[in-house]
């Protein structure tokens, strides 16, 4: 029997996915994006079980690297689910990774082949994650992701660490990444970053309540908001308010400190203008 290529692979993915194109879905999943995106109208569990035919047909004669080329070749397709089927089929091959693929992984994001968030937060916890986990050494140099001018691998500098938040090994990386992100003026990165310090909360509220607490002027509203999700409702609104009182002290402390400065200078200009008039009088 002839061995699928990944290129045989990409077509018949196409093919399964037209056939159940839907398009009042696919108009309807609009909805959910700032931007534009193309779908076919799948539902998630139609493109898992695709994704879960064409495993099968190819889990015992493929490598990683046959998934991977099968990636190079459906992720540059506009469709959604071209991409995720491709993602569920390498994530399947998560034992053989090598860490090369953190590179590959890099240039897919950078080349915005993962150009909407459902793309990357699909691949990103997934593969990247698997990475981060398998080569400890890759958590330091995701840490360059973050400062990306692509708005993509920006996120997936965060998202990558979901499902390695809980983890204590990870608990120092997880929140010196979302430091990282308090100056973004995307709310993409306000939220994925809530997201992230809401998955650290599961493993421990009060490092969480702590660290919000030590930064709470610092963090983007939303970012916050999405953060104290899983507290109890009391604990929420205390949060929001404790943090908004401390946002607006600041300004009026700083404006205090100015006017005494003010008042300080006045005084000493006043009296040197005395002294020198003194002096005049006297000669």
């Amino acid at each position: 029997m002839t061995t699928p290529t990944p290129g045989a692979i990409a077509r018949d993915a196409i093919k399964l996915l037209k056939a159940k194109a839907d398009p009042r879905k696919a108009r309807a999943a609009q909805t959910y994006f700032k931007e534009s995106v193309y779908v076919f109208g799948l539902s998630a569990p139609e493109v898992r079980a695709i994704a879960l035919q064409l495993h099968r047909r190819i889990r015992s004669v493929w490598t990683a690297d046959d998934a991977v080329a099968l990636c190079d070749l459906l992720f540059p397709r506009p469709q959604l689910e071209a991409k995720g089927v491709a993602t569920l089929v390498l994530r399947r091959f998560r034992r053989e990774y090598s860490e090369s693929l953190f590179s590959k992984a890099h240039k897919w994001l950078r080349a915005d082949y993962l150009d909407n968030w459902a793309s990357v937060d699909s691949f990103c916890p997934e593969i990247v994650g698997t990475l981060l986990q398998s080569f400890p050494r890759l958590v330091r140099k995701i840490e360059a992701w973050a400062v990306s001018p692509n708005r993509w691998v920006r996120r997936a500098s965060i998202v990558s660490f979901i499902k390695l938040a809980k983890r204590d090994a990870y608990k120092q990386a997880v929140y010196a990444m979302a430091r990282r992100h308090f100056a973004s003026d995307d709310d993409l990165i306000h939220k994925a970053t809530g997201w992230l310090l809401r998955e650290a909360g599961k493993r421990d509220m009060e490092a969480l309540e702590s660290f919000l607490l030590r930064h709470g002027p610092r963090i983007p509203r939303t970012t916050l908001r999405y953060a104290i999700e899983r507290f109890p409702p009391a604990r929420r609104r205390e949060m929001l308010e404790t943090t908004r009182a401390r946002r607006s002290i600041r300004p009026r402390v700083q404006k205090a400190r100015r006017s005494r400065s003010k008042n300080a200078d006045d005084g000493v200009s006043s009296r040197v203008l005395e002294a020198h008039r003194l002096s005049r009088s006297t000669k």
